[in-house]
């Protein structure tokens, strides 16, 4: 079977894999915020960026080629990926204490990994309305990294297109398809799989929150969970 070197270890592929696919299913961690194995992925955060035969690419989107040497791993990477989410939370809002989603959180889960220990980066402190017009879905946009996982969910799984990105630069945003640009007036339904794939807490079924007990979250550790 043809293979590829991911920071030194062979790794087997399957004809159209990516390099995060292949190193995924041969047991490799690749970091990562907006890519999701149900919908296409679009490299738009770059977390997941390595280094591909000595040059920056985009795990998530870069095919895996028999030969190629890659690595993820890196300290220069790291130290890249720890700046991307540093500048991601002073982006938002993203005080995980007061978030439901926290230790179900990817962004918590990346920066707990990436050895964050402070911001950084001046924080923005972002004061955007929170949408609770839904009567099932939450949306809280300064939680919102941006990832696109809503936008293509969907539009791929659901056939509906509920959602959008839309600015430029630091006024980039989400955009919600609605003649009110509220999400109570669009066609989200708490069933759609987009209510339920945001990685961060900015998309959140209501009345559900705080369910899991700490120790029995996604992403506890072997010492929370006791």
């Amino acid at each position: 079977m043809s293979s590829f070197s991911f920071d030194g270890q062979p790794v087997p592929l399957q004809p159209g894999d990516t390099i995060l696919q292949a190193a995924q299913r041969a047991g490799h961690e690749v970091p990562h915020l907006c890519w999701h194995p149900e919908v296409s992925a679009s490299a738009s955060c770059r977390v997941c960026t390595v280094r591909v035969d000595g040059r920056p690419a985009a795990a998530c989107t870069t095919a895996a080629a028999a030969g190629q040497r890659v690595e993820c791993h890196t300290a220069d990477l790291r130290a890249q990926r720890l700046h991307l989410l540093q500048m991601l939370f002073v982006e938002g809002n993203h005080f995980c204490p007061g978030c439901e989603k926290s230790g179900h959180c990817l962004l918590q889960h990346q920066a707990e990994r990436a050895g964050m220990t402070d911001l950084h980066y001046e924080t923005l402190n972002p004061e955007r309305p929170v949408d609770a017009s839904h009567p099932d879905v939450l949306f809280e946009p300064n939680r919102c990294i941006l990832c696109q996982l809503c936008v293509r969910a969907s539009d791929e799984l659901d056939g509906k297109q509920v959602f959008a990105i839309g600015g430029h630069g630091i006024a980039t945003h989400l955009l919600i398809n609605s003649a009110s640009g509220r999400l109570g007036d669009s066609a989200l339904a708490v069933t759609d799989r987009a209510a339920h794939i945001c990685p961060v807490g900015a998309l959140l079924p209501k009345r559900v929150g705080f369910a899991v007990p700490i120790g029995q979250r996604t992403f506890d550790d072997a010492e929370t969970r006791g």
